[in-house]
């Protein structure tokens, strides 16, 4: 079971604020889900959790604005907050006082309602990206690694083109092409959609 609702904020960074719509995901089944990115309005993700509980709260990076809910719905739910350790700097920027419960790991499994989340690192737009792949849903939670027509933006702080490059092509392209690609801001989109553009993304820089 997949479940998806979207929330309102600003991403801030580099001294600078944008108005941003995030993709929050949930992933389980009518009894228990993890949380993919919390952000910016916990009340709208405690509603939509529903009384089930929560495994995990998953940051696919530590930018502010796939972060900022975290620690509420932690408090609210119980349910730890995994991060890969290389974003705890981004983190920081956003919850100094507060730490992540738990790190994450290239090819570490998370188990939730009967379902196998494989995270796979993929450094580029923060350095401690991760997507999460279900191969038996055929899906992948991108995170701001990859969307709907190119790579995530790595025109910020910590942040590196040719770093996400390699990580979208080891890592997300070798996947099916009929995997659908669950993004963390705009629409879906498939491997299959996007593998075919990798040239003229390095072409361009984008």
């Amino acid at each position: 079971m997949i479940e998806h609702l979207v929330t309102s904020g600003q991403f801030s960074l580099d001294g600078g604020t944008w108005d941003v719509d995030n993709n929050v995901w949930l992933v389980g089944d009518d009894r228990e889900v993890v949380v993919i990115d919390a952000a910016h309005d916990a009340d709208a993700i405690e509603e939509k959790i529903g009384g089930r509980s929560v495994k995990a709260i998953i940051c696919t990076h530590g930018h502010n604005d796939h972060v900022n809910a975290a620690p509420a719905l932690a408090a609210r739910t119980g349910a730890p907050i995994l991060l890969h350790p290389d974003d705890r700097v981004l983190w920081d920027l956003t919850h100094p006082e507060r730490a992540p419960d738990g790190p994450l790991a290239d090819q570490q499994v998370v188990l939730v309602g009967g379902v196998e989340l494989r995270v796979l690192h993929t450094p580029g737009h923060a350095p401690g990206a991760v997507c999460l792949h279900d191969p038996v849903e055929g899906v992948v939670f991108t995170g701001d690694t990859l969307f709907q027509g190119g790579p995530g933006a790595t025109g910020r702080s910590y942040s590196s083109f040719e770093v996400i490059i390699p990580s979208i092509r080891e890592k997300l392209l070798v996947l099916p092409p009929e995997t659908t690609v669950h993004t963390g801001h705009g629409d879906s989109t498939s491997i299959g959609a996007e593998a075919p553009h990798l040239d003229e993304w390095i072409r361009r820089g984008h």
